[in-house]
């Protein structure tokens, strides 16, 4: 707890105005050597395009008016309408909300989707007897007719 108290002194008001006021005019004087930002670049006469761009820039164009404004459709939706679609949409999602919360829907009826599944899925496998002994012979068989590669010499 030795700290110096240099650290902890407080700035007075003026010399923070004075600070302020310096950074302020340094960025006066370094706005000034960026010139006008606003003035239209010079054309390079030597450029093959300088021609068609300056007759783009002489040439007399017509501005939008507010009249050149496309009138509103008729078969627009009226504003009473777009209140009505919102309340049913959230009617909507209400009652998706209240379909679905928790505890309100059961399975039931598995039975059938199980049974309609495995008659899809083909014959039923007689689990009571075992396949280890013919998945034993078979892998077997298979070890047996495996050789290895020839030795490289």
């Amino acid at each position: 707890m030795n700290a110096s108290l240099r650290l902890f002194a407080k700035l007075s008001a003026g010399r923070a105005r004075g600070g302020v006021a310096a950074c302020v005019a340094l960025g006066a004087l370094l706005g000034g050597c960026a010139g006008n930002p606003f003035a239209e670049a010079p054309i390079d006469p030597a450029s093959p395009v300088a021609e068609d761009v300056s007759r783009m820039v002489k040439a007399s164009r017509q501005d939008p008016t507010f009249a050149s404004i496309p009138p509103v459709p008729k078969e627009e939706r009226k504003l009473a309408d777009w209140g009505k679609a919102a309340d049913q949409l959230e009617i909507a999602g209400a009652k998706l909300d209240r379909e679905t919360a928790p505890n309100t829907w059961t399975l039931t009826g598995t039975e059938g989707f199980a049974a309609r599944a495995r008659s899809q899925a083909g014959p039923d496998l007689d689990t009571s007897t075992s396949t280890t002994t013919a998945s034993e012979a078979f892998a077997k068989e298979l070890r047996e007719r495996a050789t290895p590669p020839p030795s490289p010499r």
